[in-house]
């Protein structure tokens, strides 16, 4: 396997960061950047040229990681050529949160082979009900396949995504590579790194993805009470202030990101199931914790 990455930026234009030992051509290459920097550098355009054969997906950020580096404004592309694997890409259209289950499955029958071992998907970030999604995916593909990915962003602004999948440009696309065969091994890994703060709370009302009320209270205006100044910025303050669900259990914690406030509801949008009857807890940024908690996960991905 050969990975080759390039970076794109205003002040430098494309550059390669990393290159590989060898040269051959990629069988696909990923990108990552914010949202004007991927218009801009046309990105797209150029990652085609350089890759003809190499099926492309990517999607807009709110920061970008090249090799060591955090970068904001950029563009990250990385091409992989494989000696032995196989690559597909399928792409679906995601009308609402309500079709996320129904893209889900969609793209696991696009992809659906006895020896697909690995999915990569990456999803509109804004309509997005990420757990109906992954659930779609999970019903319509073998134990075995093993599935990663992420939610588009577009920074701070929560205003609209995109999604590229090999030759469209979409702001409502779920986009996925398929890996096949029996060479290929995968490594993944997922740590947090956020302080909880406050009470935990009962979720008394909420729907799907959608949280109302907590100890029968508005979840939008608990929201604002605690985080004081940064209320007037949300949505976007929201993204250093995810919430922690726990079920009755207890026994595990889950993290869901805010996506959109509804005032006129007193509700808030989150990018995954919020289960009523769960607890919930506030949780704040903590830089050193989440650092600690992106080598833990990728230390956890390393595959003998």
């Amino acid at each position: 396997m050969f990975v080759e990455q390039t970076r794109w930026s205003s002040a430098t234009g494309w550059v390669v960061s990393r290159a590989p030992r060898q040269s051959a051509s990629a069988h696909v290459v990923i990108f990552f950047g914010a949202r004007e920097a991927i218009e801009s550098s046309r990105a797209p355009d150029v990652l085609r040229a350089a890759h003809p054969a190499a099926r492309i997906v990517g999607c807009s950020t709110a920061g970008e990681i090249s090799e060591t580096s955090v970068c904001d404004g950029s563009v990250v592309a990385t091409a992989i050529h494989f000696e032995h694997t196989v690559v597909r890409a399928a792409c679906q259209p995601l009308g609402s949160a309500e079709d996320s289950h129904g893209a889900g499955e969609r793209i696991a029958d696009e992809l659906a082979s006895n020896d697909l071992v690995h999915v990569f998907i990456l999803a509109e970030g804004l309509k997005v009900n990420g757990s109906d999604l992954v659930a779609g995916l999970r019903h319509g593909l073998p134990a075995r396949v093993t599935v990663t990915g992420g939610l588009a962003a577009d920074g701070a602004l929560f205003e609209k995504t995109i999604v590229y999948c090999d030759g469209e440009l979409d702001g409502g696309a779920v986009a996925a590579i398929g890996f096949y065969g029996d060479r290929l091994r995968i490594g993944y890994g997922s740590m947090g790194g956020w302080d909880t703060f406050g009470p935990e709370r009962l979720v008394t009302r909420a729907e799907g993805n959608v949280l109302y009320e907590l100890d029968g209270s508005s979840a939008l205006e608990l929201y604002k009470k605690y985080l004081g100044s940064h209320a007037a910025e949300l949505p976007a303050s929201g993204l250093l202030f995810p919430l922690s669900l726990r079920g009755e259990s207890g026994d595990q914690r889950i993290v869901r990101t805010i996506l959109g406030i509804d005032e006129a509801a007193g509700s808030l949008v989150f990018a995954g199931d919020i289960p009523q009857g769960s607890y919930a807890r506030l949780m704040k940024a903590n830089v050193d914790r989440l650092i600690d908690g992106a080598s833990g996960a990728a230390t956890s991905c390393h595959v003998p």
